[in-house]
């Protein structure tokens, strides 16, 4: 990994290992529709006036309305509200740490997108070492009526583990400021109606106002585009392996600002995770070709069957 890649990997470790503290602050005092429009409105409001001064905004919109509409959907207009209603009940570690399996999804669903990656016994050991993690840490809350938190939080996961094969193989080539611009305003406006109708009925703390500033500007403006920019430089699944850092930021911010317990099956579940994160995205034999076109993406064998990736 080039320099600039390590510098963008330890960007996204912090600014994304801290938003489920601040998000756990947040829905104590407003709603989860309120976080996400205020979260995508300061940060569209930010980064919109400099992705209309780099030109060709709407020429972008127009030329990849499609995958914009299904990576904005994706990545931020479902998976941030299930994130945010699903952190009511569940503390923030937990949250962070279920988050970490997004690598391990990430490569299960890499070859639906044309992304050719050698799935060896090291990469299934991972997988299956990163589930028994994931069980690890949601089975006490099946036994106290958590099921709809999780199901939320693994929703998210989903959405986060697909959106940067989307960005990897549809909109490459596109700006990181017209894709992040784009999808944080069309997500604004969605939960603008929600947000009005649900809105406190008086000003929120000063501990709330911060915490949803922080959220918008450098956990969302600023943290986007550098994703963006990461995906580029790196690849869709390696992108994503920041959430090796962001579990141990997570429960690190937990633990000193919400006094949230760090207990036996927490360590476990770290463990297991991180363990099986490493070993489902570690490199494989073959190099990761990327995204194959799809004219390429069917060849034919001597045997006369025809393979797709």
């Amino acid at each position: 990994m080039t320099a600039r890649g390590w510098s963008l990997f330890a960007l996204m470790g912090v600014v994304w290992g801290i938003p489920y503290l601040l998000i756990k602050v947040a829905v104590e005092e407003v709603s989860p529709s309120t976080v996400v429009f205020t979260r995508c409105a300061l940060a569209a409001a930010l980064l919109l006036p400099f992705a209309l001064r780099q030109g060709g905004l709407p020429r972008t919109i127009r030329t990849h309305w499609r995958p914009l509409l299904a990576f904005a959907c994706i990545e931020i207009i479902g998976p941030w509200w299930t994130l945010t209603d699903a952190e009511r009940h569940l503390s923030s570690s937990t949250a962070g740490l279920l988050i970490a399996g997004v690598p391990i999804v990430g490569v299960a669903l890499s070859r639906f997108f044309g992304t050719r990656e050698h799935l060896g016994i090291r990469r299934v050991i991972g997988l299956a070492l990163g589930l028994a993690g994931v069980a690890t840490l949601t089975f006490p809350h099946l036994t106290t009526g958590d099921a709809r938190s999780l199901t939320e939080v693994l929703l998210t996961v989903l959405g986060y583990a697909t959106a940067p094969l989307i960005a990897a193989r549809w909109l490459k080539d596109v700006p990181s400021l017209h894709l992040t611009a784009a999808c944080l305003t069309l997500a604004a406006l969605v939960y603008a109606p929600a947000a009005a109708l649900t809105r406190p009925t008086s000003l929120p703390s000063a501990e709330t106002l911060a915490a949803l500033a922080a959220l918008g500007v450098i956990c969302t403006a600023v943290a986007f585009v550098a994703f963006l920019e990461l995906i580029k430089e790196v690849g869709p699944t390696r992108a994503t392996v920041f959430t090796y850092v962001n579990p141990a930021v997570a429960v690190a911010a937990g633990a000193l600002f919400l006094d949230e317990p760090l207990t036996a099956g927490i360590a476990v579940a770290f463990a297991l995770i991180l363990a099986g994160s490493v070993l489902a995205t570690a490199a494989g034999p073959a190099k990761d070709e990327g995204p194959v076109p799809w004219s390429t993406r069917q060849t034919s064998r001597a045997d006369g069957r025809v393979e797709s990736p």
